[in-house]
């Protein structure tokens, strides 16, 4: 799809950090926008930016977690714009678990789950038939992670898990729509490589009632700036992707028609092979005992 202007965009997670990010990038492609996102205040804020850059936006609030309410997300978006061409399935959180997995509440899995991954599935369900209808240049962009999608970091087993089922049913969706239609096409998005200033790191407020954690934490998670200087003053380098950036490389990535969209990282590359060398050479994981904290290199959570 190399000619953007005119098209249509749906972004789901798209009230801040790289959903808005990518509204705002298609806009200024000439594509007219919708924002779709759980958070109704930050969602009316968002699309108010956008216009005020002389953006079309359409705020739509949106429940990824609810096939219903993704159908609803797709009813809107046509009954205001008539069709769709690129579909970003972005809506995504965190976990608030820590510490072993088999401790880890089912409540946290539930939300991980429903939102990382069934949000994606609700996605392609709703919208692929819709690209595949219209008959014309169509493209999917699923949001992935280095965390789970390249290697998972064990700390946080419930995100990586998510995040590698995203990149699998992105693989699946690819050769799927080659059967299909060589007009709709697929990527797969890795965010970095380095740390980005996303809403990932506040996730618990948007936690519905009844997935609420039964032992919450009794310490605070840390903020974006509050953890950029935990590893500074602990000597650990700590480097960011704007996001502007990351809506860059999707962009590039759409009108390349490439499905890895995957930054270049020395780190990233080096936790493929290393995963790579131990499936062929059957031997064991040892890649996963790497204390390192993610600093940089694709590793880092969206």
């Amino acid at each position: 799809m190399k000619d953007l202007r005119g098209r249509v965009a749906v972004v789901t997670g798209g009230a801040s950090g790289i959903g808005l990010a990518l509204g705002r990038r298609f806009g200024e492609e000439g594509m007219r926008v919708v924002l779709a996102d759980v958070e109704a205040p930050a969602l009316e804020k968002a699309a108010g930016e956008l216009a005020g850059a002389g953006i079309e936006a359409l705020p739509v609030v949106c429940d990824v977690r609810s096939p219903a309410s993704v159908a609803a997300l797709a009813d809107r978006a046509l009954a205001r714009f008539g069709k769709v061409h690129v579909v970003c399935n972005n809506a995504g959180v965190g976990s608030g678990s820590q510490g072993p997995m088999w401790e880890h509440e089912l409540n946290d899995w539930a939300w991980a789950l429903g939102v990382n991954v069934m949000g994606v599935m609700h996605g392609i369900r709703t919208f692929v038939p819709i690209l595949l209808r219209q008959g014309e240049e169509g493209h999917v962009v699923n949001t992935s992670s280095g965390n789970g999608g390249i290697a998972p970091l064990a700390g946080t087993p419930i995100y990586a898990a998510t995040k590698s089922a995203v990149t699998v049913i992105s693989e699946c969706l690819y050769a799927q729509l080659a059967a299909a239609s060589p007009r709709v096409k697929v990527s797969v998005l890795y965010p970095g490589p380095n740390w980005m200033r996303t809403g990932i790191f506040d996730s618990e407020r948007n936690r519905p009632a009844e997935l609420a954690q039964a032992r919450p934490s009794a310490a605070p998670r840390p903020s974006f700036d509050a953890l950029r200087e935990q590893m500074r003053a602990a000597g650990i380098p700590f480097e960011e992707t704007p996001l502007e950036v990351v809506a860059e490389s999707v962009v590039a990535g759409i009108r390349g028609e490439r499905f890895w969209i995957l930054p270049a990282s020395e780190r990233s590359d080096a936790a493929i092979r290393a995963r790579a060398e131990s499936m062929l050479a059957r031997s064991e994981p040892e890649y996963m005992l790497d204390k390192r904290p993610p600093a940089a290199g694709g590793l880092a959570q969206k």
